[in-house]
């Protein structure tokens, strides 16, 4: 639990009961350890008047949401600015560097400069291993640049010394491909044995079956380990009160399970449609449609990879849905190219990097190959999807043994078969771009961000 009294240091009220920023003291140097609570959390943990009066008081500096710590970073930055500082070294989780968190990085930067950073390392609170970033800022008279404990000419505000990646723009031809899955808001899933039952019933008094509402749902968990084999009961983001109730046992089952939670959230719509899922992601259901499958990678996870689900399966919140369904769009996402992209671009919690439909998908640029070019792309993707399925289920294999065959285990293991059809992906990927077999993971990265940015000219021309 954050302490209020730290909260203080942030924001006050003045004797008319109105917040205000309180004064911080002169100090020639500021060095703390701010809170670290995510954007989402603070209205939990200070309470909705403390959280809504924070971020008016912060406007047009900070966008709401933020996580915690980049208030710290950004009073710190003004005391800097106005002279009452001259230098300060914070810490916060690395998220700082990426979303909308790394504003305050760029204020940084406007108004003064990063001489010190340490971009991700590990780091032990209240037992739990987390991912964190430090930082060391001033009024840009520090001219000796150490990023990683490397001397550096320039740290960016994505805290990379080399490629300033925050400059990539988003591409319209990315754009309405990449969704988060649809978030339930409540307990939708269910067991395969309770999934049977729904399914084997008859005699709904609209004559359908509940097959229409009961679908097979996957979470990030399903796609790296074992599958649950659970299902989830989905009425779609518009249909009635009732007509959902004439699929009598799921409606039932919704309106003992779900609606108790719901009818006392704070958002109207949560609480008038409880039996819809609280983000269904309609977008994301316009862009699958027509298609038999879909590409999915969790939002979350130590290795980034891709899968194949068919369209009839939900991919729920855990997830990031592509709505592509060729093999040559698969294998340019599994290039190494794309997986530096991903990794720069994103964040990570505790070892395990993020990926977003925004700051990863919608910047990242896919090559133009010829036809040859984009047969072998395929032929390659295909290869490597091909030889996974056999390893993840190979024939006469127990449930034991099954239970072991995971993608995470594959990865952690990486053998030499796996790493053979990574690298002969990787190389007709690179052939697309008119790269070298061997070009360099920076070289890489430069090259994509420099066709970004003349691509997105190109867009914008």
């Amino acid at each position: 639990m954050t302490n209020i009294k730290e909260m203080d240091a942030l924001m006050v009220r003045d004797e008319n009961g109105e917040p205000k920023e309180p004064e911080w003291p002169e100090a020639d140097v500021i060095v703390g350890n701010p809170p670290f609570l995510g954007g989402s959390k603070m209205r939990g943990e200070l309470g909705d008047e403390y959280v809504t009066d924070l971020w008016s008081l912060y406007e047009g500096r900070l966008p709401a949401g933020v996580d915690l710590v980049c208030y710290w970073f950004e009073k710190s930055r003004e005391q800097i600015d106005d002279g009452e500082a001259k230098r300060a070294g914070l810490l916060a989780t690395n998220s700082i560097r990426g979303g909308s968190n790394r504003m305050v990085l760029e204020r940084i930067k406007q108004t003064g400069d990063i001489f010190f950073a340490e971009s991700d390392r590990s780091w032990v609170l209240n037992g739990a291993a987390v991912r964190v970033s430090m930082v060391g800022f001033d009024n840009g008279d520090e001219k000796k640049r150490t990023l990683d404990r490397f001397p550096v000419e320039a740290i960016y505000p994505s805290l990379v010394g080399s490629v300033d990646l925050t400059v990539a723009e988003t591409l319209r031809e990315n754009t309405n491909l990449a969704f988060k899955g649809p978030s339930p808001g409540g307990s939708f899933d269910i067991p395969g044995e309770v999934a049977q039952e729904m399914l084997e019933m008859v005699g709904n008094p609209n004559g359908r079956p509940n097959s229409d509402v009961v679908k097979r749902v996957i979470n990030a968990s399903d796609v790296v380990r074992s599958d649950r084999m659970f299902w989830t009961i989905d009425f779609g983001p518009h249909m009635p009160l009732e007509e959902a109730a004439l699929y009598e046992m799921p409606f039932e089952h919704v309106k003992r399970c779900v609606y108790p939670v719901r009818r006392t959230n704070r958002r109207r719509v949560y609480r008038e449609k409880w039996w819809i899922y609280q983000e269904p992601r309609i977008a994301l259901r316009e862009a699958l449609r027509g298609l038999s499958r879909y590409i999915v990678t969790p939002r979350v996870a130590k290795h980034r990879v891709f899968v194949w689900v068919d369209n009839d399966v939900l991919a729920n919140d855990a997830n990031v849905a592509i709505a592509l369904d060729d093999d040559y769009s698969f294998g340019v996402l599994h290039s190494r190219a794309h997986e530096l992209w991903a990794i720069r671009m994103g964040t990570s919690l505790e070892d395990r990097p993020r990926y977003t439909s925004t700051t990863t998908f919608e910047t990242f640029l896919f090559p133009e190959p010829d036809e040859e070019q984009r047969a072998e792309i395929s032929a390659a993707a295909k290869r490597l999807d091909d030889l996974r399925r056999n390893w993840l289920n190979p024939e006469g294999a127990s449930e034991v043994e099954l239970k072991k065959r995971t993608l995470t285990n594959l990865y952690n293991a990486r053998p030499t078969w796996l790493a053979n059809a990574h690298a002969r992906l990787d190389a007709e990927v690179y052939a697309a771009y008119g790269w070298p077999p061997d070009v360099p993971d920076e070289e890489i990265l430069k090259n994509l961000l420099a066709l970004n940015l003349e691509r997105a000219a190109g867009e914008d021309g």
